[in-house]
């Protein structure tokens, strides 16, 4: 019985499928350089590069362990970031994602899984930074006591319709520092307080201090306890010198101003006086005259 024997795979055509099979894996760069950005629950996923006309992203995410999803906003996009804010609903969950390279919108390929990159953990109530704060500085009429009147920062959160912040979220777990110091001293002291309302009683009267108030979450890990820092007011000084309040220019300017005024007020009498005795003069004259 005659039987036909299969030629062997010649090791040239595996060569041949693995270059052809590579090249169009290769023709779809892979992301780099996957990160998460979130500050007060903005949480945006970037990478690089910048895609060409040749193909483009898909992100897909997930808690870990559960499947893959979607945001509409970030599939066959030309661009490098997402923003996945309100798609990370758990906030003490944690995800990742995945960042696809794929053909461009409309266009199909023959692959049939594309390259990808996978981003670092990330859990939105643990990691998302926190925003500085504003507030109001008040000082008692008796000067002896300051109170700092602390706004909470909003975030990129809703719930029923209104904007969450911070507090909202942090609940009890929501301090504040505030670090002051004496105006032109490199002294510094630190309060902490839960309250929004923070009350300062160990100042000296009459003096003007500095302040920065940032949010302060013990329970996080260390490099993410503090939040940003605030922009520094500072009270009135009552027991200032001009020298204090007006710059060395001010005060030489100010000077010469009130010199130059005297000395022309003083030009200006003469000059009325000398005219006032030269007309007296004038007039004793004509008298005179005539009487002759």
């Amino acid at each position: 019985m005659d039987t036909t024997r299969l030629p062997a795979a010649s090791p040239a055509l595996f060569i041949l499928f693995f270059l052809l099979t590579n090249s169009a894996s290769g023709s779809y760069p892979r992301a780099q350089n996957v990160t998460w950005k979130s500050t007060n629950f903005k949480t945006m996923l970037t990478w690089d590069p910048k895609p060409s006309a040749d193909y483009s992203y898909t992100v897909e995410f997930s808690v870990v362990g559960r499947d893959k999803q979607r945001n509409s906003n970030c599939i066959r996009s030309l661009a490098t970031t997402c923003d996945l804010s309100s798609s990370l609903t758990e906030l003490n969950a944690y995800y990742t994602a995945d960042v696809l390279s794929e053909p461009p919108l409309g266009e199909t390929s023959d692959l049939i899984e594309f390259p990808y990159t996978s981003s670092p953990r990330f859990c939105p109530y643990k990691d998302t930074d926190i925003g500085r704060p504003d507030f109001k500085l008040e000082v008692s009429k008796d000067k002896k006591k300051t109170t700092l009147y602390v706004t909470d920062p909003l975030t990129a959160l809703f719930k029923d319709g209104r904007q969450l912040n911070i507090r909202d979220i942090f609940s009890d777990e929501l301090e504040y520092k505030v670090t002051y110091r004496r105006n032109k001293s490199t002294g510094k002291k630190v309060h902490i307080s839960k309250s929004n309302v923070i009350e300062l009683t160990d100042l000296d009267r009459g003096e003007s201090y500095c302040f920065n108030v940032q949010a302060f979450i013990s329970t996080r890990s260390t490099n993410k306890q503090l939040g940003e820092l605030s922009q520094t007011q500072c009270s009135n000084n009552d027991n200032q010198s001009i020298f204090e309040v007006y710059s060395v220019g001010v005060i030489a300017t100010a000077i010469f101003l009130i010199l130059l005024l005297i000395g022309v007020i003083i030009a200006v009498t003469v000059v009325c006086c000398k005219r006032r005795k030269d007309t007296l003069k004038s007039g004793k004259e004509g008298v005179s005259l005539r009487n002759v």
